[in-house]
């Protein structure tokens, strides 16, 4: 289904690999249901929430006034209008064959979420495996792409994984998942956009970067004409596997700059939190505002500079910024020691601020 390059630490390696790749489109012996009997026949529209099927609308139609509503009226995210003829389209069509992937997977997704999330990266983009392989380990493309996560042979190896003709882990699905994370986190690293991400992940950063040139945008909206077919319908493919399994969007169905203005500063910089598992189900958060320091609430709270900055990227940079509201991740009790000491430890952080501002001024003069 698509050209696999590797992630950023050898993005030079990736364009050496690229210009040896065999190219063209991969499709998998799986990619495509067969045609079922109610060919001819609209599904009738409906939502899967928290894994109950719910009806949006009485019409038997999803292109419903109220069916476009959940697109464009959503309190947390609202898809781009660009999407929603796709979307509805897509959902008629594979609604009903997709609710079968989610029934038998349920195992497989469970661990995907682990092993995304342990990678701090959101757990919604497990639905990339459904695009690309329908979630089979057997799946494999006529240019070599082979299971759940359709990796190519030499992007796997550098990712870590074994790959022989006796033993192949990229069917291994806990092992594929770990390259697939690591292949995605370094992607976002160097586009900072999900949707760029996806096209990325599908055809290569070579051509993300070209379609971007050409069309003088980072927009997926406005640059996708200058993507390859396949990797455009991919990216909308995506989407709409997100709303027939969530009944929603989320942070991975929006450019960077509609992330940003509908979800403020959880959009962002949250995503760069490097814990685990285990660390995100034992902490806490409480959202802060105000000119807070992280060196003043690391030592108030007994609590290492790089340990906070893991839990809270970027802290500093952004409680300096005109928003300066911030989602505060810490251990249980580490956060309890915060609440308990937060007037100290603001009113010591402006202190600090005054006077390294003081001294900026002296130094100026």
């Amino acid at each position: 289904m698509k050209r696999k390059l590797v992630y950023a630490s050898v993005f030079g390696l990736v364009c050496l690999l690229m210009a040896f790749d065999t190219g063209g489109k991969k499709k998998t012996s799986s990619q495509k249901p067969a045609a079922k009997s109610t060919q001819g026949r609209k599904l009738k529209a409906t939502i899967v929430l928290n894994d109950t099927i719910q009806s949006p609308a009485k019409s038997d139609s999803l292109s419903d006034p109220g069916f476009t509503a959940l697109f464009e009226n959503s309190s947390s995210v609202r898809l781009n209008p660009r999407a929603i003829s796709f979307v509805q389209d897509y959902m008629e069509k594979n609604t009903e064959d997709l609710m079968e992937i989610k029934e038998w997977g349920r195992p497989y997704f469970t661990m995907m979420e682990n092993i995304l999330g342990k990678y701090g990266l959101p757990t919604e983009l497990k639905y990339l495996a459904v695009i690309e392989s329908r979630l089979k380990r057997s799946a494999v493309s006529w240019a070599g792409a082979v299971g759940p996560w359709q990796l190519m042979p030499a992007t796997a190896r550098i990712l870590g994984l074994k790959v022989s003709q006796s033993y192949d882990e990229r069917k291994d699905y806990t092992k594929s998942t770990h390259a697939a994370a690591k292949y995605l986190k370094d992607l976002y690293n160097e586009f900072g956009d999900w949707l760029l991400v996806i096209a990325a992940y599908n055809g290569g950063p070579g051509n993300v970067y070209s379609a971007i040139r050409k069309s003088g945008s980072r927009n997926f909206w406005n640059l996708q004409y200058y993507l390859p077919a396949e990797s455009r319908t991919h990216v909308k493919k995506f989407i709409g596997t997100h709303y027939i399994f969530e009944g929603q969007g989320s942070v991975t169905t929006l450019t960077k700059a509609e992330a940003t203005e509908q979800m403020g500063v959880t959009a962002t910089y949250l995503l760069r939190r490097n814990l685990s598992t285990e660390e995100m189900t034992a902490a806490k958060s409480v959202t802060v505002s105000g000119k807070y320091h992280s060196s003043v609430i690391a030592r108030h709270i007994a609590m290492d500079a790089n340990t906070f900055e893991r839990y809270n990227p970027d802290f500093d940079k952004k409680m300096a910024s005109a928003d300066n509201a911030y989602e505060l991740k810490l251990p249980v009790d580490k956060m309890e020691l915060f609440q308990a000491n937060k007037y100290a430890i603001l009113n010591e952080s402006v202190q600090l601020l005054l006077s390294g501002a003081t001294v900026a001024n002296k130094d100026a003069r």
